[in-house]
């Protein structure tokens, strides 16, 4: 059984609740295969040794990870939590503010669960409900302070011709709510070139990050939407760009040139879609990542009406990147970490001093068992463990289980 439920670490003391506070984590294993000890404070890696060569005083907590690999912290790029979960209970969804709350918040700690300590979070504004979703998303990001970072991306119908007018001033207001990233869906607005132009404005006036929802199977419309966003700071996102791998092959070559000259990175969903396209299918991520278009992976839709199953979970996202795309594990694991949290804006992470102490423990020893068999994780954010899941398999007596095989639920000699 798996409890992925926040919970304090398996620790000599108590951590408190401070970010400040010193944290030991002992005896885990890098991916270069250095046994270390790593001990954080400040929110910060503080140092890096080998293992029993660190201490953290007399007020510090220490965690044991034998048999585990400790990484950089996975990013969420790519979730709709004001929809997740919604197909788990009977009849009509249920989009009161209320309901919205408690979906995005068991949403982000599913995920947190898993790994992801930065979530950006797509919500529809607009029609009736108005900013009332976006509210709710953000009363559950403030919930989820010292847990895990979520930001939401302000997502209006239209923004062309009568109505447009009406939806560039709910977006702005979202903005001033509390929205930080411009975002949207422009294949379903009647002028799809109008409504990027509209977003792109407004977030060059102000200063947000733009990040929106294309299937990309129009080269024509992603070759204006690459012309329009080269250069815009803080930066473009598209997603998911399924529609790419269904062009023909010299065409998507064509238009991932063009996505890698303009700077725009390329979020795509190998788990399943999402509400925000129609269409299914993975973007075609060698072809991206051999053009130089950074290219990050989420989880999209989680157990909504759109997708009535999902996990939610990163290393499930970066197995399939290597099971059924071809890339290393080391790069699929880099879709959801490193590239991930670019494409939110966060800092690097590196399991080295003076990086920030966002970090994933999985049991294991090298990174392509546990993006196939990772259950037991330990999840630190901001230099705290934050989540906890431990797995433990048994099996009846039996001369097979007699054998000294490597279990998920039993720390392995460093």
């Amino acid at each position: 059984m798996a409890d992925s439920r926040p919970q304090p670490p398996h620790s000599s003391s108590s951590s408190g609740g401070a970010d400040e506070a010193a944290l030991l984590l002992c005896g885990a294993r890098l991916t270069d295969g250095r046994t270390v000890d790593v001990r954080l404070g400040g929110g910060r890696i503080e140092a890096v040794g080998t293992a029993g060569s660190l201490a953290v005083g007399t007020v510090g907590a220490r965690v044991d990870l034998r048999g585990y690999l400790l990484l950089p912290a996975p990013a969420e790029p790519h979730a709709h939590g004001d929809t997740a979960l919604s197909a788990d209970g009977d009849g009509p969804v249920s989009y009161q503010p209320e309901e919205v709350q408690r979906r995005t918040t068991e949403a982000a700690l599913l995920q947190l669960g898993h790994g992801a300590t930065a979530l950006r979070s797509h919500v529809r504004i607009g029609d009736v409900p108005g900013l009332d979703r976006l509210a709710a998303v953000l009363r559950a990001r403030r919930s989820l302070c010292g847990l895990a970072e979520l930001t939401a991306v302000a997502m209006p119908r239209v923004l062309t011709g009568v109505a447009g007018a009406d939806g560039l001033a709910l977006l702005r207001d979202a903005l001033k709510m509390g929205a930080t990233v411009v975002g949207g869906c422009p294949d379903r607005d009647p002028d799809p070139t109008g409504y990027v132009e509209a977003v792109l404005g407004l977030a060059s006036e102000s200063g947000c990050p733009v990040d929106l929802h294309t299937d990309a199977d129009d080269p024509a419309r992603l070759a204006r939407l690459s012309a329009m966003a080269g250069g815009l700071r803080p930066g473009v996102t598209l997603g998911p760009c399924g529609g790419l791998g269904r062009l023909p092959a010299q065409v998507a070559a064509r238009a991932a040139d063009q996505l890698a000259a303009a700077g725009v990175t390329v979020v795509c969903l190998p788990q399943g879609g999402c509400g925000g396209v129609d269409r299914r299918g993975t973007a075609p991520v060698r072809l991206l990542r051999s053009a130089g278009v950074r290219v990050a992976a989420g989880s999209g839709a989680l157990r909504d009406v759109s997708n009535p199953v999902g996990r939610g979970d990163p290393l499930e996202a970066a197995y399939l990147l290597t099971s059924r795309y071809g890339l290393r594990p080391e790069d699929a694991y880099d879709a959801v970490s490193a590239s991930a949290r670019a494409a939110l804006g966060l800092p690097e992470v590196r399991v080295e001093a003076g990086f920030p102490a966002e970090l994933l423990a999985v049991r294991g020893e090298r990174l392509a068992g546990a993006l196939s068999l990772a259950y037991s994780r330990v999840v630190v954010h901001r230099g705290r463990v934050v989540a906890r899941t431990s797995a433990v398999r048994e099996y009846c007596n039996s001369a097979a289980v007699a054998l000294d095989l490597p279990r998920q639920g039993r720390a392995q000699p460093s």
